[in-house]
């Protein structure tokens, strides 16, 4: 009888636990990790500037100091369980990965300044616009811009070597997002 009472209080704690736990995270920051040019893997806050100033604000821990990342820093972050790529400066949602990704633009790192010692460098940043699609191809490390225009040469240049997954894209009718299918197809090629 006396652990039928206890429970209620035991499961009290843990909640009162996982909201203290939660609050731990400070003001306009969200979990998450960034990958460094160097291959480090850091864990932390970020605070996501990804649109308007292609960067992320991070912080190790609660009071401890902030440190602004540009996409040209980064080799990835994951937010809150939303993982970016970062290309030529510019960050890209990972909608899908493999052998290919297929990415969606997030900034515009075009005309950014970064610093070489005191030399200023302005970023080229990659072709297209904010949402935009990209298809990544990891092993040759090729950005291909998919737009309505281009869909027939982009594809059929992706997966020219699987012509399944060419068949599927063929399917996407006017609905770029929709090409994530036939990039899932062709990246599960090796596993059939």
């Amino acid at each position: 009888m006396k652990i039928l009472r206890t429970l209620p209080v035991i499961a009290l704690c843990m909640v009162s636990i996982q909201v203290h736990a939660q609050s731990d995270i400070p003001k306009g920051y969200k979990k998450g990790t960034i990958l460094l040019a160097d291959s480090t893997s850091v864990a932390g806050y970020i605070k996501e500037n990804i649109k308007s100033g292609a960067s992320v604000l991070f912080l190790g821990e609660p009071g401890g100091k902030k440190r602004n990342y540009t996409g040209g820093d980064l080799i990835s972050t994951e937010i809150d369980g939303t993982t970016f790529l970062c290309i030529k400066g510019d960050f890209f949602k990972v909608i899908c990965s493999g052998d290919l990704s297929f990415l969606q633009k997030s900034s515009d790192a075009s005309g950014k300044p970064s610093y070489n010692g005191t030399e200023v460098i302005f970023s080229s940043g990659t072709e297209g616009s904010p949402n935009d699609y990209f298809i990544y191809d990891s092993r040759s490390k090729q950005l291909r811009l998919v737009s309505r225009k281009n869909f027939t040469k982009v594809v059929a240049a992706t997966f020219a070597d699987y012509t399944p997954a060419i068949d599927k894209a063929k399917t996407v009718n006017d609905d770029i997002a929709q090409l994530k299918d036939a990039v899932e197809f062709y990246n599960k090629r090796s596993s059939k």
